[in-house]
């Protein structure tokens, strides 16, 4: 079975994590004991449903506001695929955990109250998706229960963000009417919307197509780790161990590792305690090379006549994510697939408003959750792809030296 990841969005009280409680329980990945509490939860605080929002706001503060705040993580899997759900929060002030949700995501789920159709925050986490390069977009019109589910209602709001969507980098979008609370159109089908012909939510997350999103012409392997056991069965091994970040690898393929640009072959590829033909994204795998060459953490396996940009300086989208402002001059360490450098900030070419698309060139500083274009020049070169061939090649964070912590992310242009 495939895995698929999907960011779930949307504005306040539309109701993302009422969705996520839907879909595990209607899928039935939730313990007797668990619906339980939430149903016992539910009556203190005088429902007369279960709020089934409560399975995933785990923090006490996002029970109490009825908002989420940071990330939540939930599993769960039907016969046909795995799926991993990042429910990330819709407000302004908490932009920087969506993006780091949304990150790693096949898919966006972006949720709308059909009463209140597109909203500022609606348009803001469709950017962030298409900054991003999510490349499947679904938005989910929720509470169609309460419009007395009205095939008119539904069709303005798909029309609108259609229209919106167009202006974006969108290759794939699905618009679906659903009522969470209700369960209609969520796993299956709605009899009281018999004007939609359309699939029900988990149909569509089941059967999107998402093994061609991954990158498999450029081959892109960082390395992690040099394998060399020291048991007298082995001790003449080596391996380079590391996740495969696109293309394809194959025994037998001529490679070149970077930066020192020295060529080899690949002699074999091991997973777990077996030999595999080839290896393509996500896997985990050592490869072994037939030369002896200096290989080690940082360094990249690619392609002779196929190589990622070695450079210095950086032209890239950064998202930051801390109170004290990013400048030019500031200095900051870089970390890039599985080499770490030090950066310091040449230029803030422009800010982005994620609500309008405008850039303000005259910003001088990225406030906390502020996207805009920067220019970075660091100590040691990095293998760059532009962000959108490749998303693990393409992408980076900015750590604050002093305190250890992560404050920006960044997608190469």
């Amino acid at each position: 079975m495939d895995l698929l990841r999907f960011a779930t969005a949307g504005s306040v009280d539309d109701g993302k994590s009422t969705l996520i409680g839907r879909l595990l329980l209607d899928s039935k990945a939730i313990f007797e004991d668990q619906l339980e509490a939430v149903e016992a939860t539910s009556r203190t605080k005088g429902y007369d449903y279960t709020d089934l929002a409560l399975l995933t706001d785990g923090l006490r503060s996002e029970r109490e506001q009825g908002i989420t705040i940071d990330v939540a993580y939930r599993y769960f899997a039907t016969p046909r695929r795995k799926f991993i759900i990042a429910d990330t929060p819709g407000h302004v002030q908490y932009t920087r955990n969506m993006v780091t949700g949304a990150s790693t995501a096949d898919l966006g789920l972006v949720l709308v109250d059909a009463r209140q159709g597109l909203t500022e925050q609606s348009r803001r986490h469709a950017v962030i998706l298409s900054l991003l390069r999510v490349p499947h977009l679904v938005l989910a019109v929720n509470k169609m229960d309460l419009v007395g589910f009205d095939e008119q209602v539904f069709e303005a709001i798909r029309e609108d963000f259609v229209a919106f969507a167009a202006r974006l980098d969108v290759p794939d979008l699905e618009v679906i009417p659903i009522s969470a609370l209700k369960g209609d159109n969520v796993v299956t089908r709605s009899a009281s919307m018999p004007w939609y012909e359309g699939p029900s939510l988990l149909h569509h997350l089941e059967h999107v197509h998402i093994a061609s999103d991954r990158d498999l012409r450029d081959v892109r392997f960082p390395v992690q780790y040099v394998v060399r056991p020291k048991s007298d069965d082995h001790h003449d091994y080596r391996g380079y161990a590391g996740r495969v970040a696109g293309g394809v690898l194959k025994r037998g393929d001529e490679v070149m590792v970077l930066p020192s640009g020295l060529t080899t072959r690949v002699a074999g590829i091991d997973l777990f305690d077996e030999e595999v033909e080839e290896a393509f994204p996500p896997m985990s795998v050592v490869v072994r090379l037939e030369d002896d060459l200096d290989v080690s953490r940082g360094d990249m396996v690619c392609r002779p006549h196929n190589a990622p940009e070695a450079t210095q300086d950086v032209d890239a989208m950064v998202c930051w994510m801390t109170r004290e402002p990013l400048r030019p001059r500031q200095k900051l360490a870089i970390k890039h697939t599985t080499r770490s450098a030090r950066a310091v900030v040449k230029d803030i070419r422009y800010r982005l408003d994620i609500n309008t698309l405008h850039r303000d060139p005259e910003g001088s500083e990225l406030g906390l959750n502020e996207i805009g274009r920067v220019t970075l020049r660091t100590t040691q070169q990095l293998l760059l792809d532009p962000y959108e061939h490749n998303r693990t090649t393409g992408s980076f964070i900015l750590v604050d030296e002093a305190t250890g912590s992560t404050v920006g992310a960044g997608m190469v242009n």
